[in-house]
């Protein structure tokens, strides 16, 4: 094994790899398309990575949270549009959901007020922007339970065969 790096900022690829007790040079005959001089780039922030370098370094590390850290903190469009998500437990992702679930449906007699004009009025915009921002912690606890999903898929603890199967027969 090589060195351990002394660096002390370090990102969250490195930080990753060192915790999978890999060098460089073992990372990248994991990864196998990312020479171990690319990764130092990567790592060093040198260089962004490439969005097919992510999901290579996602899926060989079984890390499915890089994919949203690249997302939300590298990709020029996706620092505008994607927020990201933390992995949790399922418990306190069922518990989060709720609580915004509770929360909207007592506001879904205000919605229809506001909207059923078709124009927000400036005495409905403090409420509409409320309702917006509660419908928003929704979306990014739905992507949550996505990305814990997809960790445990990647970690072998939910069957993915039997899992794409039920979720392809829903569909």
């Amino acid at each position: 094994m090589g060195r351990a790096s002394k660096r002390e900022n370090k990102n969250r690829y490195q930080l990753i790899r060192e915790e999978l007790g890999l060098s460089r040079e073992k990372a990248s005959e994991l990864l196998e398309s990312i020479m171990p001089e690319r990764i130092e780039k990567i790592e060093t922030e040198k260089s962004l990575p490439h969005p097919d370098e992510v999901l290579t370094i996602a899926e060989k590390y079984k890390r499915p949270s890089l994919c949203n850290y690249y997302c939300s903190n590298q990709c020029p469009i996706g620092k505008q549009y994607v927020p990201e998500v933390k992995v949790k437990e399922l418990s306190s992702i069922v518990l989060e959901m709720l609580a915004s679930l509770n929360s909207v449906n007592g506001k879904r007699d205000r919605l229809i007020e506001i909207t059923a004009d078709g124009r927000i009025d400036t005495e409905e915009i403090d409420d509409f922007i409320h309702i917006q921002d509660e419908l928003e912690r929704i979306s990014i606890t739905v992507e949550t339970l996505q990305l814990w999903a997809e960790k445990m898929l990647a970690n072998g603890v939910i069957d993915r065969k039997k899992y794409e199967e039920r979720k392809n027969k829903g569909r």
